[in-house]
């Protein structure tokens, strides 16, 4: 991304070989067996204002050399053309004969003045190309503007190469603009941005963890729950994000740091020993539907910065694409399949049950068009680290109107927030705990998850608690989840106990016996427990609420109830 001016402090690791057989243990059928795609996208930027030294010239050798890294390993890739690059001859030629080397040209869209000026509008920004997102990008424009922008950039793509892009990228892009190129110029798949929070300026939180989903109508980073109610250009989750440690990173600060794939960062998409860690987790790990990765970089970083971490990756995913691990595809043929195969956004999962660091973490995420769920052990502690609700009726407040703002934001409905609901020294998330018959609480002492793909989309996940050999079932659906326990220990009663940071503030309402009404920027949703009931302690603290199991020993938990 932009971090030109970011500053990373970053350890060296060390390199652990993975051994996927003493981690993972799931079904490997044919019927259940999820693809596992890589695309290379690389997006070109004619300039870059912030550092004098990169010039032109420099830019358009970092493509040359990106260009020649896949003709060498005949792997197919993606480049997407900003509009001032678009326009450069240099660029032009360069990629005119790509459809012949598997290459797809696509659109990258940060907005420049050439292009705004080509739409006839007027330029506001301090250089020719500025990133920040009241000028760089279409949220900064009205809707009207923005149509302008989209059919500028199409016709003049369309007189260089013969015909409209079939993908176009960008860190974030609104609904809006979205709709209008699938509507007018038949798109058939776009990328975005990771989550993360404040970098750069751009904050995308409580989103569809990698992967891809279909946008909501009215929120193009929020997942719609029905066909009627999505563009149909499935969203691919970009740069790779560090499944265990990216969340957490820069807890109790503003802005997180970066633990991607992205070739530029030593210790990560740079280090041979992460880069096994992630593509195992990616590669191997138990999953569901889709599995996917994305490489590549943008030339504003330079080849000498990324050729190590480029050098690096595209020789192991020429050996995994050559085992048949993994499917290589550009972003229009991996588009093209997720729209012919899932006619709304599947659920999907990731998992890293081995820690590259060797911290004892172990994490699973699990997707669905109605919500995410994040589950986090360390050691033998547990807990749910994240929950976000999704809802395709919540309006994105750039659909209608231009962001004036230089930071951008979107965000879907925090049920549990373990980033932002937390300090360094108070951690939130939903704690599995113990009660005795006396009322003392402690947290259950967890052993290693199993992680199991099971049919018809569902994800088991099971544990046991090390001194007392309870074992705990976590199931995951569309809509719900459930936690249950398969041989109680009558000595003590388990729930589960949301902590946070005192002073965050929470959208929860009012709490009941079964149901939590919340809000989150102006819009209303519902929490509620289908089986077990829901306590809210009579003190103020960090507990804020218990989900207590029904007499079979089971929570459910409803993430699909609107009204």
């Amino acid at each position: 991304m932009n971090r030109i001016f970011f500053v990373f402090v970053l350890l060296v690791i060390l390199f652990v070989e993975p051994c996927a057989s003493k981690l993972i243990q799931t079904q490997n059928n044919d019927k259940n067996s999820p693809a596992r795609v890589v695309n290379i996208i690389n997006f070109i930027r004619q300039s870059e204002p912030r550092i004098e030294a990169i010039t032109e010239d420099v830019l358009y050798n970092t493509v040359v050399q990106q260009y020649r890294l896949l003709i060498k390993y005949d792997m197919p890739g993606t480049f997407l053309l900003q509009y001032d690059a678009l326009i450069n001859p240099k660029y032009q030629s360069l990629l005119k004969d790509s459809v012949e080397k598997k290459i797809e040209v696509g659109a990258w869209w940060e907005i420049t003045q050439p292009h705004v000026e080509a739409a006839g509008l007027k330029w506001r920004g301090q250089y020719s190309w500025d990133w920040h997102a009241n000028v760089g990008f279409a949220t900064g424009y009205s809707p009207a503007e923005r149509e302008k922008l989209v059919d500028a950039y199409m016709e003049k793509f369309k007189s260089i190469f013969g015909k409209y892009p079939a993908t176009v990228g960008s860190w974030f892009i609104d609904a809006h603009t979205l709709a209008y190129m699938y509507e007018k110029y038949h798109i058939v798949g776009s990328c975005n941005c990771r989550d993360q929070i404040g970098t750069d300026g751009y904050t995308l939180w409580g989103g569809y963890w990698n992967n891809a989903y279909y946008p909501s109508r009215k929120n193009a980073y929020m997942p719609a729950q029905h066909s009627k109610m999505q563009i149909p250009v499935p969203v691919f989750r970009m740069l790779g994000s560090d499944p265990i440690y990216q969340y957490d990173s820069g807890l109790g600060s503003d802005v997180q740091g970066v633990e991607t794939l992205e070739p530029v960062f030593p210790g990560k998409g740079a280090d041979r020993g992460w880069v096994n860690y992630y593509f195992q987790s990616t590669f191997v790990s138990p999953a569901l539907n889709l599995s996917y990765a994305q490489t590549g970089q943008e030339n504003s970083f330079t080849w000498p910065r990324m050729k190590d971490g480029l050098q690096l990756q595209i020789p192991i995913l020429d050996s995994l694409r050559k085992k048949g691990t993994i499917r290589l595809e550009t972003l229009e043929t991996t588009s093209k399949w997720f729209k012919k195969r899932f006619p709304v956004t599947p659920p999907t999962a990731v998992t890293a049950l081995n820690d590259y660091r060797n911290e004892g973490n172990k994490t699973v995420w699990y997707n669905s068009r109605y919500y995410r769920a994040n589950l986090l052990w360390k050691n033998n502690s547990f807990r749910f680290r994240d929950i976000h609700f999704f809802d395709e009726k919540m309006e994105s407040t750039y659909l209608k109107k231009a962001g004036t703002s230089t930071q951008c934001v979107f965000k879907t409905l925090p049920v549990v927030d373990g980033f932002e609901w937390s300090t360094a020294n108070d951690i939130a998330g939903l704690y599995l705990i113990e009660i005795d018959q006396n009322g003392k609480s402690s947290e259950v002492l967890c052993g290693d998850p199993v992680v199991v793909n099971l049919p018809n989309n569902i994800l088991k996940v099971e544990w046991t608690e090390k001194s007392l050999n309870t074992t705990f079932i976590a199931l995951f659906y569309e809509n719900h989840f459930e936690i249950k326990t398969t041989n109680p220990n009558k000595k003590y009663t388990w729930a589960l106990e949301l902590r946070t940071n005192p002073k965050a503030e929470l959208p929860f309402v009012s709490i009941n016996n079964n149901l939590i009404k919340a809000r989150f920027n102006n819009f209303n949703y519902l929490i509620r427990c289908d089986e077990g009931t829901i306590s809210s302690p009579k003190k103020k603290g960090n507990v804020v609420f218990r989900l207590i199991p029904s007499a079979k020993n089971k929570i459910v938990f409803n993430c699909a109830m609107r009204k």
